[in-house]
């Protein structure tokens, strides 16, 4: 495997795990929701089940800071993508607001726009 598919792996590695902790926060709230309507459809108390309930919101809070983490892990990488000297990397596949490349001083790769930033010939879109 060559630098640039060694650095496409990686990259759809991360993007992997961003989507799957985006699942987990979705599949969690669910959760609490399903705690919510099966009381309200029992026509049980607030106090019945609110131990559970806490740790299913617990488990919220924690995906929540998971969640920050692997963002501060993608900001780090890029930084780290440049560091080395790889030059231009691929922005991903998701749309981004303007400014939101996680680069050290906010600014786009080369300073370009969203509709002007494309991938290089010799990097694979991921």
């Amino acid at each position: 495997m060559d630098r640039t598919e060694t650095i496409n792996a990686l990259a759809g590695e991360l993007h992997a795990t961003e989507k799957s902790i985006d699942a987990a926060i979705i599949q969690a709230t669910t959760l609490v929701q399903a705690f919510i309507g099966a009381r309200t459809t029992l026509s049980l108390s607030p106090v019945a089940g609110a131990e559970s309930q806490a740790k299913a919101m617990a488990t919220i809070a924690a995906l929540s800071a998971a969640r920050d983490a692997v963002v501060a892990c993608h900001s780090e990488m890029a930084r780290d993508h440049r560091r080395m000297g790889y030059g231009t990397f691929n922005v991903g596949p998701l749309n981004k607001p303007d400014g939101e490349y996680g680069l050290p001083d906010g600014t786009k790769p080369g300073g370009v726009t969203t509709d002007e930033v494309v991938a290089p010939r010799h990097l694979k879109a991921v």
